[in-house]
């Protein structure tokens, strides 16, 4: 025989002894209702194994309480620390999180974000550069709020929130340049996010103000197999680099085995390697990555905050831009 999964007010109500609108003032905070009445319903309620149903209670003020975090690149270190951290603050504001993974190209994506849609979420969050702009699009014509992560849609309504990759970009020639490193060199993937393109066209401009030209090679996916792939390609150069700035973590990882397994280069007394995102693996003895810090609670914070406030007007329009902290480690030699 299968179990009954949900319990009514109304039983509640009755077990209680009392009104069905009294069950819903003792579980709206604020509520005019008696003590003796409230204990009453909170006694039934665990008897019986009610709880509130805040989607139709939130369906009725016109809102679920769902927000749709939009992301490509689920597995990568850098993405899940940030989906964690997302839940987590949503979790906290009362919120529910509904994943849509935009990795597949094919019509996947549209059918999950319509499902979401229909489900009534109030607002979405694009946590990458590759999900098409047409999702965006979507997104605001369904009435949502919307959160932009490293993007640059230049349109009414989203917060976009950024990092100053350009900022990062100059401090790490600064940096070679300290060192004495002067073939310099910036690897990157096909990936061709906002994030990237500005790490990359900052560290160039940033070069040439020096004197100094870059050698930039771009390969596959923003994987650690495209670092490796990325290091045979530098390395086998009549010229090697003495110093690289890797887009993301990842491909710095990638790099760092390449030249030292493959190469048998030293780090860092031969070359000097920089990444970006700190994650976990940037910290281990096999690395000691000089790396920039994503503020992941920070950039959470943001847009929940956001979220959780009134909107100020139709065609809102609010963009963050964020410090990320360069944590130095063993990968740039002293200068």
């Amino acid at each position: 025989m299968s179990q009954k999964l949900f319990v009514s007010a109304n039983e509640v109500a009755r077990r209680a002894g009392v009104s069905r609108s009294a069950v819903s003032r003792a579980f709206t905070p604020g509520a005019s209702v008696s003590e003796s009445t409230r204990r009453k319903v909170i006694e039934a309620a665990e008897e019986l194994g009610y709880h509130v149903n805040q989607l139709a209670r939130g369906l009725m003020r016109n809102e679920s309480g769902i927000v749709c975090l939009i992301v490509s690149d689920v597995a990568t270190p850098y993405r899940s620390a940030l989906l964690r951290e997302l839940t987590q603050q949503l979790q906290t504001a009362g919120k529910v999180a509904m994943l849509v993974n935009t990795d597949r190209s094919d019509g996947s994506v549209d059918r999950a974000l319509q499902q979401a849609i229909r489900y009534r979420a109030d607002a979405s969050i694009i946590l990458s550069g590759l999900p098409d702009k047409s999702i965006t699009q979507l997104c605001l014509r369904s009435g949502q709020r919307l959160v932009l992560i490293n993007r640059d849609d230049d349109q009414p309504g989203p917060l976009r929130i950024n990092l100053d990759d350009t900022e990062a970009a100059h401090r790490v020639v600064t940096a070679f340049l300290r060192a004495g490193c002067q073939r310099l060199a910036f690897a990157n993937s096909d990936a061709g996010t906002p994030s990237l393109m500005a790490r990359e066209r900052g560290f160039v401009a940033a070069a040439k103000k020096q004197g100094l030209d870059v050698t930039v090679e771009r390969y596959g996916f923003t994987s650690y197999d495209s670092g490796k792939m990325l290091a045979q390609r530098m390395l086998t150069r009549t010229e090697r680099p003495d110093a690289v700035f890797c887009a993301t973590d990842l491909l710095a990882c990638g790099f760092m085995d390449a030249a030292r397994h493959q190469f048998s280069i030293s780090i860092p007394e031969q070359l000097s390697i920089v990444g970006f995102d700190d994650i976990e693996q940037a910290s281990w003895s096999s690395y000691q990555l000089t790396t920039f810090a994503q503020p992941v609670e920070v950039i959470a914070g943001e847009a929940v905050r956001w979220l959780s406030a009134e909107p100020s007007s139709e065609n809102e329009q609010t963009s963050k831009r964020l410090h990320a902290e360069l944590v130095w480690r063993g990968s740039v030699r002293a200068g």
